[in-house]
């Protein structure tokens, strides 16, 4: 698998890394603390253990990993932050985690190739994207069975179906602007929406401005589908912030669809006021959050190294009510289907 880690700029404002998220999480401690650390360490303990021996004993690794992914959440939806923090370190040391690691979904993500959690090649993975096949097929039988578990997980589902909501939206705004629609997509990664909608083979797309602040992102999007409508650029959320990227003037259609996940309120909302400043009258601005009701989060914090800020429909709101005046925009919250992600959309008036 490959192992290098190309040289990225990391602005700070997206938590794209563990050591980035918990850096910036508040984590209060008290006399309890000790206790509590001592009482759930123990029944993680047994927990690994038993995974392990499970995996050793060549018990089905669906089996195995949907009862250690259930343990986890439940272990920290019912701890403390300060007390989850040290149970992820324990789980992350433990025997089991290299049975785990022969899943390449799991292994991509908790080493991060890119030096960051979420990128592109990883989202590849669960979109089980061509690109990614020989990650799989280089991977062991039993890694292979954990990916044919890990990859339909309902979070990885709900993922798939993001990008077919992206490629839906983009037809959809190409229809409203009469075949004419420029479309801005930040934080785009590889921009896999772009392969499955229908507007952009069928010419009705005037621009697409994809920014990403991964060069390799860039380079992969320039290469697939780079050229006079699809514009793939290096930026962030910093430079969107800071104005850094000259007159890209305004679009029929803004969206965001895998960065709020790494943005705390004070800078998701910022964001927010920066991106709607793209959108014309009549056009339209999507974000989207993997939910709080995700029940592999502790599964994913833990053998994947891939916290996310998980957000409610209400969350969703919030930042909505305060980025914009409301008397100016049409805005409405949903989830997908199995409520793994919700989205956030904005229509100017």
């Amino acid at each position: 698998m490959s192992t290098v880690k190309p040289s990225i700029s990391i602005d700070e404002q997206s938590l794209i890394t563990s050591e980035l998220f918990r850096g910036k999480s508040v984590v209060q401690t008290d006399d309890n603390t000790d206790g509590e650390i001592l009482e759930y360490s123990g029944k993680l303990s047994i927990i690994l253990e038993l995974a392990k021996q499970g995996f050793e004993n060549a018990r089905p690794a669906a089996e195995i990993v949907a009862r250690l992914a259930g343990d986890l959440h439940q272990m920290r939806a019912t701890s403390s932050t300060a007390v989850w923090e040290k149970l992820v370190a324990i789980a992350q040391d433990h025997p089991v985690a290299e049975f785990l690691a022969e899943d390449p979904l799991s292994n991509w993500s908790f080493t991060k190739p890119r030096g960051y959690s979420g990128d592109a090649s990883l989202l590849d993975l669960y979109y089980q994207h061509p690109s990614m096949a020989s990650e799989v097929a280089e991977a062991t039988p039993r890694g292979r069975e954990i990916y044919d578990y890990t990859v339909n997980v309902p979070a990885c589902a709900a993922g798939r179906e993001r990008c077919q909501i992206l490629a839906r939206t983009v037809d959809e705004a190409a229809e409203r602007a009469g075949g004419d629609v420029e479309i801005f997509a930040v934080a785009a990664g590889h921009l896999r929406e772009a392969e499955i909608c229908k507007s952009l083979p069928a010419g009705k797309i005037k621009r697409w401005v994809a920014l990403d602040q991964d060069p390799v992102s860039v380079g992969v999007m320039t290469r697939d589908i780079g050229g006079a409508v699809v514009q793939p650029m290096t930026g962030s959320v910093m430079g969107l912030l800071k104005r850094s990227y000259g007159h890209l003037g305004d679009f029929d259609l803004v969206y965001a669809s895998g960065l709020y996940d790494y943005l705390q309120r004070k800078v998701a909302i910022k964001l927010m006021q920066r991106m709607v400043e793209f959108v014309r009258p009549g056009g339209m601005l999507l974000f989207a959050n993997f939910s709080d009701e995700i029940t592999s989060d502790g599964y994913m914090e833990t053998f994947m190294d891939w916290p996310l800020i998980l957000r409610s429909a209400d969350d969703m709101w919030d930042i909505i009510n305060a980025s914009v005046d409301r008397n100016a925009f049409d805005c409405d919250v949903w989830y997908g289907t199995n409520r793994n992600i919700v989205y956030g959309t904005l229509r100017r008036k």
